[in-house]
């Protein structure tokens, strides 16, 4: 059972939940200045990254809109300027960061599982305390640490722990009330490019607004 568990984890860092950026955490003005407030209700999405060739899942992250939206990425590789980060924690999730967070890990090699859950305020709070607490997660414990504050929530608790992410995407859609989408693209499949196809966006917007 080890040998397998430690192959599987294995598998996980080749398919990208380990890439290390290693990058220092922003600095508290950066990440006052960049927060975001969304306005919808709010809400837990369960992010899972899976290999169009084998099946695998490759990576796991929450999107959770409190009173502030953050994505928790743990131990992912998708970093942009301007998207403030503090131990794996992404602040500044606006509508475009969004979609941005959400595009670049669909592309030729991996599509996306998109599962969103309306929660109440005090367990949005509760996620997010849980993230901001939880720290930089190590190498292909994306999934296990993801799952670990899951669990804590309260109506979570049948998520369990786990290492493997296509379990956690099949356990969280066993939750009441969950919504899912499947997103698809055919980029490259360095993800490099379009975070700089992004972020050049952003200097043109900058620079038209200025």
């Amino acid at each position: 059972m080890r040998n397998f568990v430690m192959v599987a984890v294995a598998a996980v860092i080749l398919a990208g939940c380990g890439s290390p950026h290693n990058l220092p955490d922003a600095k508290p003005e950066e990440v006052a200045r960049q927060a975001y407030s969304h306005d919808g209700p709010p809400a837990i999405t369960l992010y899972t990254m899976i290999n169009n060739r084998s099946g695998a899942g490759a990576h796991t992250s929450i999107m959770i809109n409190a009173s502030q939206r953050v994505v928790f990425d743990p131990a992912g590789s998708v970093r942009a300027k301007n998207v403030p980060e503090v131990g794996d924690v992404l602040y500044g999730i606006t509508p475009a960061v969004k979609d941005f967070y959400e595009r670049a890990h669909a592309r030729e090699t991996y599509h996306v599982r998109i599962q969103r859950i309306e929660v109440t305020p005090e367990v949005a709070e509760q996620a997010l305390r849980l993230a901001q607490a939880r720290g930089s997660v190590p190498q292909a414990q994306c999934t296990l640490s993801t799952s670990g504050i899951l669990s804590q929530l309260p109506g979570f608790e049948s998520v369990g722990s786990t290492w493997f992410p296509n379990s956690l995407s099949e356990k969280f859609a066993e939750l009441p009330g969950v919504e899912e989408r499947t997103l698809y693209e055919d980029d490259e499949d360095d993800k490099a490019i379009a975070i700089a196809a992004f972020e050049n966006a952003q200097k043109l917007e900058k620079a038209l607004t200025e």
